[in-house]
């Protein structure tokens, strides 16, 4: 058992139909389990509600001991990657579609939350990415995913060409409409859809996933997370890099992206019993045709 919780923090997904009433409505039963609530501060002012403290996500990580994200998985992953080096644990209600990382349906939040906060929980940490954009030896850009970071071609009648290398060893130069590399936590996202494999959050590795490549020989590849992905912009006019929501756009010749492990990483509470693969047969249909 772990510890009992004492101050909350309840980040939402301010923009979405109804999410007021919601919100307004796990903070009250989180008062009545006997916890302060303080509100992320967009979320507090983007809905109206002003009943509760309003904090930063740095102030949440600094006071907080929980965090209630109510909405899909990008609610999630923009607050996560704030209050990752914080530690502080988040669960997520799920008011999204497919909600990977949002695993509590949120008309099941009082039965699932209620133990948590007691001390009955799973808990798992997640690997985060970090890196950024190098300009003729300067670093331009700075950023953090837990997806993915996506390099992709600009014009759309014209591909990208990049230099890839692990370390300092040279792996291969591509021809695609884009580069992606996803954690295990983003080999649900956007790299599957590519055509990338599963890797379970286990796995110490990356996925390397080419996006449409010229030659079909260039196929998705599992790596160990412990070296630094370097890619080089070789050709293709306005290319972009995108470390999950944070972008760059009209990448140049010579530039180049670094990506490696975060120092940080970040921690999910589940309700007991959780189970990644019971996600996987729930979220993908893997359970279709079983009686």
């Amino acid at each position: 058992m772990g510890k009992r919780f004492r101050h909350a923090a309840l980040v939402g997904k301010y923009h979405a139909q109804g999410i007021r009433g919601v919100l307004e409505e796990i903070a009250n039963f989180l008062i009545r389990q006997g916890l302060e609530v303080s509100l992320e501060r967009e979320t507090a002012l983007h809905t109206g509600i002003n009943d509760h403290g309003a904090l930063s996500p740095a102030e949440l990580g600094q006071r907080c001991d929980i965090a209630v994200v109510v909405g899909g998985d990008g609610t999630m992953l923009g607050i996560a990657r704030q209050v990752s080096r914080f530690g502080l644990p988040l669960v997520g209600i799920n008011q999204g579609r497919l909600g990977f990382i949002t695993d509590v349906p949120v008309g099941e939040y009082a039965e699932a939350l209620a133990p948590m906060i007691a001390g009955d929980y799973e808990e798992e940490c997640r690997t985060m990415l970090e890196g950024g954009v190098w300009r003729d030896g300067e670093k331009i850009f700075d950023g953090f995913a837990m997806n993915d970071v996506v390099v992709s071609r600009g014009a759309p009648a014209s591909m990208v060409e990049l230099k890839i290398d692990i370390g300092d060893e040279f792996v291969a130069n591509l021809r695609a409409d884009g580069l992606i590399v996803a954690s295990p936590t983003g080999s649900t996202a956007y790299a599957l859809s590519a055509g990338g494999p599963i890797l379970h959050p286990g796995i110490a590795g990356w996925v390397l996933v080419p996006i449409a490549p010229h030659d079909l020989s260039n196929r998705p590849i599992v790596l160990p997370d412990g070296g630094e992905i370097s890619i080089e912009i070789v050709a293709g006019r306005d290319a972009s890099v995108n470390f999950d929501m944070q972008s760059l756009a009209s990448l140049l010749h010579g530039d180049r992206i670094g990506v490696r492990r975060s120092a940080h990483q970040v921690r999910f509470l589940h309700p007991l019993g959780w189970s990644y693969y019971a996600t996987l047969r729930r979220k993908l249909h893997w359970h279709s045709g079983v009686a």
